[in-house]
């Protein structure tokens, strides 16, 4: 028994050998998969591949100094002329007053077929990024379609918080990518794993006694990690529809938490809520600022924030008077040089001094309302586990009035109370209470989002036109994008884009905004119409969509591996009347569509019918959910495609009599 267990341990042994040895190499070598590779089977519309990258993190004694040390190495291949750009590479460094860290050792090789070329280190050329960071750069010699670009590097960094973990994805996609780290019992950190993509390795074990300062008895244990993923797609931010690529794209995320000395002192990083709450209470960026109750009262008519006891009232009157005295710099952040005294004097700030200015003139006025930072769509999720104060870049205000809350920002003139803009639907915020603990809270967007067309069609074979009234009701966040494309073009230009959108030759008359009706979660447009390039003869074919709510299918992966984020609630609906002409009579009409998503989270329905020689078009397309998974792509696609392929493929066939 005792031989059979050692034999089938030197099997389990060899096995894994051969299974490392199908990447690992000396520096410099290829294996014959590498040599051999062509194109990758899994992405054939990839330009470039990583067949191999490794990076390590430990910490090192050196020269009577700790350093946190990354090395790194990785094979890209160039699989067309497309794919060249990945010759240029950029290696990132921080230094600070405190320290420098220092990139040594770099190497690099263009690999093409059995010459090699390598790169001279007078061709490697330092640059600065930022006031804190710098990159060395270099780009790789003699570089063309079918080159393997093969470099290494290690990074000595004295800032124990600037372990910065492991991309799995990227842009271009990886055959084998593997991070490892050993790490000293006494430095904690927060690891979070991001993305839905799975590892194929994920180790980890504990080192004993692995770490010790010279010249003191004092040893501390580690633990090993070691993570591996295979064949990870390209990560494809173009896709419409999502959030920040930093919520979704896989990779290893560390926060350095707290760092226990040898003499038993503790050095906290990661902080509470309580911590935070205490500090921005104090803070004479935030805190501080929301105390200027008593300059606004000076400053503002007095009948804004005493005059009537309605406070909801009172509120909307207070956000429409800050949205139209301050013009928005387009500047976001928390952590700015707040000055709202000096903003509201200059009519003009960034998103924190102009909501601070709402927030004061609420709260001056009797109305309960407090600050919550949040970050927008396109700058990741923040972390719930604990504190990361610069996860948020954003704020706004919380106003409780009569037993509802209500989410207020003024940057935008034509937002209306009540609605956050589309940039800030980011699922939560955090709410920072100056009289007691902060606390989450969920952002709900508005539930009517809807454009709604009415239109009445004449067709005129005779003279190849058709004619008509068009009448709009758009509702909700659909209000916003239409107010944006009226106040950032003339009226002459808005019409002209809506001609070019429609489906032909299209000549808007008469065009009209039903001010009386409208408000600011409304909008009522009216105008009527010409159409030239009817065909007729003795069969007529007419597409009833001459405006269309999609041009093409939005979703053209064929696979996703995040969610959908739509943001917010929408529906479409589009009801036409057309008079057959005299002379014709029907000869066929489209056929029925009804078709929902799982869980009835969307619905489209399409009919025509005749009644009393008009021919009756309803289409109707509702997303009633904002969020949809990765796992239900497929079926948003295909009910994007039914939907499109509704209005640009159903036509009314009309015959002679």
């Amino acid at each position: 028994m005792k031989l059979i267990k050692n034999a089938l341990w030197i099997v389990s042994l060899f096995h894994f050998l051969i299974a490392v040895g199908q990447y690992e190499t000396k520096f410099g070598q290829l294996t014959i998969d590498e040599k051999e590779f062509t194109n990758y089977e899994k992405d054939t519309t990839a330009h470039a591949v990583y067949l191999y990258e490794k990076g390590e993190n430990f910490f090192e004694i050196r020269g009577n100094y700790v350093w946190l040390i990354k090395k790194y190495r990785a094979k890209i291949k160039v699989v067309d002329n497309q794919g060249i750009s990945v010759a240029n590479i950029a290696i990132p460094y921080y230094h600070s007053d405190n320290g420098k860290e220092s990139v040594e050792g770099i190497r690099a090789i263009t690999h093409n077929g059995t010459v090699k070329h390598s790169l001279r280190q007078q061709d490697v050329f330092d640059t600065d990024v930022t006031e804190r960071w710098s990159e060395k750069r270099f780009t790789f010699p003699a570089v063309q379609e079918g080159s393997i670009l093969e470099y290494m590097y290690e990074i000595k960094s004295p800032f124990f918080f600037n372990l910065n973990g492991w991309k799995f994805q990227e842009d271009i996609p990886k055959v084998y990518t593997e991070y490892n780290a050993k790490i000293p019992g006494n430095y904690r950190y927060n690891r979070t794993l991001i993305g839905e993509l799975s590892l194929q390795v994920n180790e980890a074990f504990i080192e004993e006694k692995c770490f010790s300062i010279p010249g003191t008895s004092d040893q501390a244990d580690c633990e090993v990690l070691k993570y591996v993923m295979k064949d990870v797609p390209a990560f494809k931010e173009d896709e419409s529809y999502m959030l920040s690529p930093k919520n979704y794209r896989s990779s290893l995320e560390f926060e350095l938490s707290e760092h226990l000395r040898f003499n038993g002192i503790t050095d906290k990083y990661t902080k509470s809520w309580k911590d935070v709450d205490k500090e921005f209470k104090a803070d004479k960026d935030l805190g501080r600022q929301l105390k200027k109750e008593n300059f606004f009262e000076r400053n503002v008519p007095l009948d804004l924030i005493s005059g009537g006891d309605d406070k909801l009232e009172k509120a909307k009157r207070i956000h429409e008077f800050v949205k139209n005295w301050f013009v928005w710099n387009g500047d976001y952040g928390i952590y700015w040089n707040n000055r709202v005294k000096q903003a509201f004097d200059q009519h003009r700030g960034n998103v924190a001094e102009i909501n601070i200015t709402l927030i004061n003139l609420l709260n001056a006025a009797g109305i309960d309302t407090d600050m919550m930072v949040l970050s927008t769509r396109n700058n990741g999720l923040p972390k719930k586990s604990h504190p990361v104060m610069s996860d948020f870049n954003y704020l706004v205000a919380k106003a409780d009035i009569d037993g509802d809350s209500y989410l207020l920002d003024a940057t935008q003139k034509y937002l209306p109370f009540g609605m956050l803009p589309y940039r800030c639907l980011n699922y939560y915020g955090r709410v920072m209470d100056l009289e007691g603990e902060s606390y989450w809270y969920d952002i709900v967007p508005e539930q009517t989002n809807s454009r709604a067309i009415r239109m009445e069609m004449s067709l005129n074979p005779e003279g190849g036109l058709v004619t008509g009234s068009y009448d709009e009701i758009t509702k909700g966040y659909e209000v916003l994008i239409k107010k944006n494309q009226i106040i950032t073009s003339t009226k002459e230009e808005y019409l002209n884009e809506l001609e070019e959108s429609s489906n032909g030759d299209f000549f808007i008359e008469n065009y009209e905004m039903d001010s009386e009706q409208s408000d600011d979660k409304k909008l009522i447009e009216h105008f009527e119409f010409e159409m030239e390039g009817l065909e007729s003869g003795e069969t007529i074919y007419f597409n009833p969509f001459i405006i269309r709510f999609f041009k093409s299918n939005p979703f053209i992966s064929e696979e996703r591996y995040y969610p959908v984020d739509f943001g917010y609630l929408r529906s479409y609906m589009y009801y036409a009347n057309v008079e057959v002409p005299e002379g014709y009579k029907i000869k066929e009409l489209p056929e029925a569509i009804i078709l929902s998503l799982p869980e009835k989270s969307g619905l489209l329905r399409f009919n025509c019918s005749e009644l009393q020689g008009k021919i009756m078009v309803q289409y109707s397309l509702q997303l009633r959910a904002p969020h949809y998974t990765s796992e239900g792509y497929a079926f948003i696609k295909k009910f994007f495609e039914d939907a499109i392929n509704a209005q640009n493929n159903s036509y009314l066939v009309l015959e002679k009599i």
